[in-house]
């Protein structure tokens, strides 16, 4: 029988790396799923949540402690894996955070709110990258995917999302905000423009994958997504999964969408 693919997914104890980890976990491949997560305790509950919508599923998943603010969290989930596995085949850089809704909110500075985003979507992700490239060389097949979202800048007057159009004057009142975390999405392309640069001689296939607007509790106010429109998180857990399986071989080095290519 064939070893299981080894899939890392960050993040994914809630939301899309949640459903990304399920789709991995009810699928007729074989997988052994590592489900980092900040905290153990959750990760365990989002486990037993998964045994329970998923009877008939045979393959595994495992908590994996793991914060990617953190460095020497990083480095403990490394050799934990290093240990324990020795390689991965996929790694999916799900997991993410916003500082928007903190910021108008009061709760963080608007400076706090950019510099937080970053440290967490672009610094760590890239540090998170660079610390488990060594078990991904070790793959016959690797994968790395990069989670983008809400990042296309080619987006002017009334099409620009979400803000609607904005009357003279100072302050303006935005009620729901999330453009630092786009800043930091879209940097966060130019970054799986880098790794994919990097590892392109050694046969690494990389993407960023954009899920689309889905309602996760990213925020903490998934209700009013909905009515704005976001789908159901499951739908990015299964465009993940299919990347990773070979749906998109034919666009390494891009953002893909359901739709096919994202412009820059």
């Amino acid at each position: 029988m064939a070893s299981p693919m080894i899939v890392l997914v960050t993040g994914g104890n809630g939301g899309i790396g949640y459903e990304t980890v399920k789709a991995f976990y009810e699928s007729d491949k074989s997988y052994r799923i590592l489900m980092g997560s900040r905290s153990m305790d959750k990760a365990k509950a989002a486990i037993e949540h998964l045994y329970d919508e998923c009877p008939g599923a045979t393959n595994t998943i495992e908590a994996l402690e793991l914060d990617i603010a953190s460095d020497d969290s990083i480095d403990k989930a490394f050799a934990k894996v290093q240990t324990d596995i020795g390689y991965i085949d996929a790694l999916v850089n799900n997991a993410g955070a916003t500082f928007d809704l903190e910021y108008l909110g009061g709760r963080v500075s608007l400076r706090g709110c950019f510099n937080n985003a970053y440290n967490v979507n672009v610094a760590g992700t890239h540090v998170m990258t660079a610390t488990f490239i060594p078990l991904l060389l070790k793959s016959k097949d690797p994968r790395l995917i990069f989670v983008t979202g809400l990042s296309n800048i080619n987006q002017a007057g009334e099409k620009y999302f979400p803000t609607p159009p904005q009357p003279t004057g100072w302050p303006k009142k935005i009620d729901f905000e999330t453009i630092g975390y786009r800043c930091s999405k879209t940097a966060l392309n130019m970054l799986m423009l880098d790794w994919n640069h990097k590892l392109k001689e050694d046969g690494v296939k990389v993407w960023c994958v954009g899920p689309g607007m889905l309602a996760t509790n990213l925020g903490g106010m998934p209700e009013l997504a909905k009515k704005m429109g976001a789908k159901h998180p499951s739908i990015g857990g299964r465009f993940i999964k299919r990347v990773v399986e070979g749906e998109r071989d034919d666009s390494v080095g891009k953002i893909v969408v359901e739709a096919g290519v994202m412009p820059w």
